[in-house]
């Protein structure tokens, strides 16, 4: 096998042509084999099997800087790079990353998780190059999809002002996780189109060149002119216009053709863009029909694409579909809104069912979420269905456009808590914090399926801002017993006993219960509360409870700074209630990849771990 052959980095500029050539089917023949066991970024990797080859083999490793957007692209890049032994715990904890990390190797040079931010971290790269003196190149490699996203825009204006290389690679296969939308993806799609541009400009040099007097001077002339010969032919050219040469398109599968534009645009003295045109998921069928289904993929049946694991039951997202689509029905105020995520927020019922009242703005959550915005000023009831992770990238607009205004904006936030095996990039440990310190938020946070959908219905009727959060995964069924109306800034106290107090956040419910019960089997009497609202903050309840209960246990998967937990050992202060508090929470770390219920216990979010604290803090109580 060729692959036996790359041990390490640069190993690959050691190969034949025809090796080449067989390399590029061993990678894809690997990619299948390994990720059907393990799941993880498919059809993305698949699409750059010989853009990264032809990466490898004109750049020298890690001299020169390679930095991927979002980075679930980097499988190939790792292969050359040495690290094909860690695709047996790809994504596992304290395995490899499905991400570049910097700590992982001196090869990859930047972190990535999130979209449309290679242009920004290369131009950083590029100022620090010139400023030290040193000679390496830098290259970003965007999809087409992260360039719907501001940040990129304000990196290529900067970008055009260099008077040095710098290599953007555009690897456009017209999809970011799903279709792409908007004037890019036209614009773009215009260009793979214009093959005319490509045989016209090279059927001019030619015609020229049989001149028998000055027809290569007049090719040197018009190539020296401040917009080139592409100008010539393809007016208002977008990236020409702000300063950055333009090559391509370029077939994305053809090596050698690569390496040659590349090799081209290691000459440029500027910015110079490749435009670059892949096909996701190629070389392996289904991923080729559904690209969207291998974007990230659990493990599957290699013959019919099919997973391994079904899941029969609903998940907290296939609960919000639903019930989103039973309230557009009798709602036509009501809107959805998503940032390039119809698919994985559970907004394509929606969007077939009411096609104009579903917008996808690509990937931009900042401009998602003053949409929104404009929508509910406009007397629209919008919906912005957003992953944790990605929310984070609209915290000004969520200040500023959406709660200064107090406007009624329902935010569903998708993946909220630990995520797993994407990793640091993605666990959506934060959002209870930010967005708890904003002024007319109202968080919510369901038990199970059925306050799930009640929250929903309670939310879009609600009259300011609203995040409604829930996390990846089945949606819990216990606890059916207990469904009281959704009641503003109320809890439900769901068993009220004495001594301990379990106080819950959203899907803590099935963990709290457990503790709950490990405390009675212990001998402790045990309220459990569900919190249902992290703000407004139920303090008449805290009250009531302090009256005969010794210790409060609050249970939360976001970070302990700033969470739940932290306001009510803040109230419990305030009001001098004579009640100890212990935070379950996650400390001041960020999260790797891994199982949930792994990390879980790492981070001292698991029933043992609980009980022993509480019975701890109780005892001390008791001993003083």
């Amino acid at each position: 096998m060729v692959l036996e052959k790359i041990q390490k980095e640069n190993d690959i500029k050691k190969l034949s042509p025809g090796e080449l050539n067989s390399l590029a089917d061993e990678i894809r023949q690997f990619l299948i084999e390994k990720l059907s066991v393990t799941g993880g970024h498919l059809a993305s990797n698949l699409g750059v099997v010989e853009l990264t080859m032809a990466l490898h083999l004109e750049f020298s490793l890690p001299q020169d800087k390679l930095i991927w957007d979002v980075g679930h692209q980097s499988y190939t890049h790792k292969l050359l790079t040495g690290r094909k032994g860690g695709f047996d715990v790809l994504r596992k904890y304290r395995g490899m990353s499905g991400f570049p990390k910097r700590r992982e190797s001196d090869c990859d040079a930047f972190n990535t998780g999130h979209s449309s931010t290679s242009v920004s971290a290369g131009l950083g790269y590029v100022a620090a190059r010139e400023l030290s003196g040193e000679n390496y190149s830098v290259v970003s490699i965007i999809g087409d999809g992260s360039m719907t996203g501001g940040m990129a825009y304000e990196a290529l204006n900067n970008a055009s002002h260099l008077k040095s290389n710098f290599i953007i690679v555009l690897n456009d296969n017209n999809m970011s996780i799903s279709e792409n939308v908007g004037g890019m993806s036209r614009y773009l799609n215009g260009l793979r189109t214009a093959q005319a541009y490509t045989g016209l400009k090279k059927g001019v040099e030619d015609t020229l060149k049989k001149f028998p007097k000055g027809g290569e001077r007049i090719i040197s002339q018009v190539k020296r002119t401040k917009s080139g010969i592409k100008q010539l032919f393809v007016p208002g050219m977008f990236f020409e216009d702000m300063g950055i040469t333009y090559l391509g398109p370029v077939d994305g599968h053809d090596v050698r053709r690569l390496v040659r534009v590349l090799h081209e645009a290691r000459r440029v003295d500027h910015a110079v863009l490749v435009h670059v045109i892949t096909k996701k998921g190629k070389g392996y069928g289904p991923a080729e029909q559904n690209p969207a289904r291998f974007h990230g993929t659990g493990p599957f049946e290699i013959e019919s694409g099919e997973p391994k694991d079904k899941e029969l039951k609903d998940s907290y997202t296939d609960v919000f579909s639903k019930v989103l689509a039973d309230i557009g029905k009798h709602d036509e105020k009501v809107v959805a809104i998503t940032a390039a995520m119809a698919d994985g927020t559970g907004l394509s019922r929606f969007a077939r069912m009411f096609p104009n009242r579903f917008f996808d703005v690509g990937i931009a959550e900042e401009h998602a979420m003053t949409f929104a915005a404009g929508l509910a000023a406009g007397g629209m009831k919008p919906v912005f269905a957003v992953y944790s992770s990605f929310l984070q990238r609209a915290f000004d607009q969520t200040i500023h456009d959406v709660c200064l205004q107090n406007l009624p904006v329902v935010i569903a936030v998708d993946r909220a808590g630990l995520v797993g095996s994407d990793g640091e990039t993605h666990q959506g440990v934060f959002d209870l914090s930010y967005l708890s310190m904003i002024p007319n938020m109202t968080i919510m946070s369901p038990k199970n399926r059925w306050e799930m959908a009640d929250m929903l219905r309670f939310a879009v009727e609600f009259p300011g801002p609203v995040a409604l959060r829930y996390p990846r995964g089945t949606a819990y069924e216990g606890l059916r017993q207990f469904r009281a109306p959704v009641e503003f800034g109320k809890s439900e106290i769901l068993y009220e006993e004495g001594d301990i107090a379990v106080i819950f956040v959203g899907h803590m419910s099935e963990l709290a219960e457990q503790v709950r019960m490990e405390l009675k089997d212990t001998g402790y009497a045990c309220s459990l509360v569900n919190a249902r609202f992290v703000k407004p903050l139920d303090t008449q309840m805290l009250e009531n409870l302090a009256e005969d209960h010794s210790l409060f246990v609050t249970i939360e998967e976001n970070v302990l700074s700033g969470g739940f937990g932290e306001q009510v050992l803040e109230y419990v202060n305030r009001a001098k209630l004579n009640v100890r508090v212990r935070n379950i929470a996650i400390s001041d770390d960020y999260v790797e990849h891994g199982n949930v219920e792994l990390l879980r216990k790492e981070v001292g979010l698991d029933k043992e771990a609980i009980v022993k604290q509480a019975v701890s803090d109780y005892l001390m109580i008791k001993d003083r």
